[in-house]
């Protein structure tokens, strides 16, 4: 699963492709133009209805939870990940300026925020900095079953709430071992040079080398699960390498009668489905570890928003897009009209699409959607 986020909603008439369920295209101009290449790969969802959530902060923190405690990347990564290096990975591009807040975070597990790595160079070290130097892994490895031994020792003196608090702490410390053990079955690419990633002009660099450092986590087998969020709701990015000057949640909100800044806003956007296009590309260019397939055949991309019309500040007919699919689960090159459904119906077909084994998801306002599969 490769969840990939952007920000501040969307102007439906300039996104919506043209067309019927299986005859759609993407008109020349629009939003989604650049994905035509991957069109039987895409299945592009309209109509869907956030069940819980408004506004900017209320549906970033649903987007993923369908308003309960673990977001589907982490139900999944607790469903497929458990044996790889990294249970689940969290990128971003510029998130934390604001902190961690429910502006800021689309990933939970157990009601609390899943901070996401903003930096590639930081990214970059963690997944290949040691490969090699079998001594520090080992010493790691050592103070690790050392620590294990001490805590296991304790264990058996203390009551039943701190036992349960000592064996979260059991628990976070096989995820640490797999981090050190599990080792990557590709050799480390290029070491990335230092630059400033949060400079506002760094922006493009630092999405693509987050996009390229989730492929090779996911090509290297070093994880199944990986998320890429593009900065938070309210982004004020101001993409000047398109010549604007105007912040990106500022553009967002141009009526349709303000010409200028709603051509504006659609360039940005544009920008975000090429970001969306080349990640589909290297997904393509990258073969399976276990299969030898192209990476995307076997993998499920939700390119998921927080916001309908972002003008409205609403979670209604809010734009998704699945590609790939992962197992076959679901039913590609289509455009489906979701009206009338909720997003944690999507949810739980997502879920159910990697074997967990679930009728509902968060609020449970919705089982799985047969539309889809």
């Amino acid at each position: 699963l490769l969840v990939f986020f952007t920000p501040n909603g969307t102007i439906h008439e300039h996104w919506r492709p043209t067309g019927g369920e299986s005859d759609f295209s993407f008109s020349s101009g629009s939003i989604l133009e650049s994905l035509s290449p991957y069109r039987d790969q895409l299945l592009i969802l309209e109509g869907m209805d956030f069940c819980t959530g408004h506004n900017h902060a209320g549906g970033l923190a649903a987007m993923l939870t369908a308003g309960g405690t673990h977001s589907i990347d982490q139900v999944i990564a607790d469903q497929i990940g458990g044996s790889s290096r990294f249970a689940s990975m969290e990128l971003g591009a510029q998130t934390s300026f604001w902190g961690g807040t429910a502006n800021t975070r689309m990933s939970y597990r157990d009601g609390r925020f899943v901070t996401p790595n903003d930096s590639p160079l930081n990214v970059y070290d963690r997944m290949f900095a040691d490969l090699g130097n079998e001594q520090l892994l080992s010493r790691r490895q050592r103070l690790l079953d050392i620590h294990r031994d001490e805590i296991d020792s304790l264990r058996s003196r203390l009551g039943t709430e701190e036992q349960v608090r000592l064996d979260a702490h059991l628990e976070s410390l096989d995820t640490m071992e797999r981090a050190i053990s599990g080792g990557a079955s590709c050799t480390s690419p290029t070491p990335l040079s230092y630059y400033g990633v949060n400079d506002n002009d760094s922006y493009p660099l630092v999405v693509q080398q987050q996009l390229d450092l989730a492929v090779q986590a996911l090509a290297c087998d070093m994880t199944r699960v990986v998320s890429v969020q593009l900065s938070h709701t309210i982004s004020q990015t101001v993409f000047t390498w398109l010549g604007h000057s105007e912040g990106h949640h500022n553009l967002s909100h141009a009526a349709d009668a303000d010409t200028s800044n709603v051509a504006k806003y659609v360039e940005c956007e544009r920008w975000y489905a090429d970001q969306f296009l080349y990640l589909l590309d290297q997904l393509s260019s990258q073969a399976d570890p276990a299969t030898g397939a192209p990476l995307l055949d076997n993998t499920l991309v939700l390119w998921a928003q927080e916001l309908g019309d972002g003008r409205l500040h609403t979670c209604v007919d809010v734009p998704w897009v699945l590609a790939g699919n992962a197992g076959g689960f679901f039913r590609m090159g289509r455009k489906v009209d979701l009206t009338g459904e909720t997003h944690d119906g999507v949810l739980t077909s997502i879920a159910q699409a990697f074997g967990v084994d679930i009728e509902t998801f968060g609020a449970g306002t919705s089982g799985p959607i047969g539309a889809l599969s």
